[in-house]
């Protein structure tokens, strides 16, 4: 199971790679448009993405920034967020990449942001909710900047195509 993990954590930096290189050929005004969504505009989906991934890094490693509000927006700016986001990336692939089998079947404990209570669960569940958090997001993300673009505009991120380009499979 942890070569799925750590699979996934390469396809989550693949896969926002892609997805910013198409979002900064998006012109100001329609990466800050309000669409619909549920954070609002491409630009507050990309923050949620990397706000939720904090707040899960931190639960996993007792490290990094956490936030009190799921529609904080902790970049301003596109330069700053793609800098943020990338180095949020590596932190994930190196923190999955430090753990064993063993470690995924430990339980984390952490108190949720909305509702709020103390939860305690296995690790293994919770990464894979982190995973499919951000591709849960992502195709949010996705379908804004195919709103803005056209089809053309909004890359392929079937997990398929990274496996065939990285022979991570």
């Amino acid at each position: 199971m942890i070569e799925n993990m750590r699979m996934f954590a390469a396809y989550n930096r693949w896969a926002n790679r892609r997805l910013y290189d198409s979002a900064a050929k998006v012109d100001e005004a329609d990466y800050r448009a309000a669409r619909g969504a549920f954070f609002g505009s491409l630009h507050g989906t990309l923050n949620h993405i990397l706000v939720g991934d904090r707040i899960w890094m931190r639960r996993f490693t007792g490290e990094g920034p956490t936030y009190t509000d799921l529609d904080t927006v902790p970049c301003n700016d596109f330069p700053t967020l793609r800098a943020e986001r990338e180095a949020e990336d590596e932190r994930i692939i190196d923190w999955v990449g430090s753990l064993g089998e063993g470690d995924l079947a430990g339980a984390i404990s952490y108190r949720t942001i909305t509702g709020p209570e103390d939860v305690t669960q296995p690790l293994a569940p919770a990464l894979a909710h982190f995973f499919n958090h951000q591709t849960h997001h992502r195709g949010q993300a996705h379908s804004l900047l195919t709103q803005i673009g056209g089809r053309d505009a909004a890359p392929s991120l079937d997990l398929i195509y990274f496996q065939r380009e990285t022979g991570l499979a």
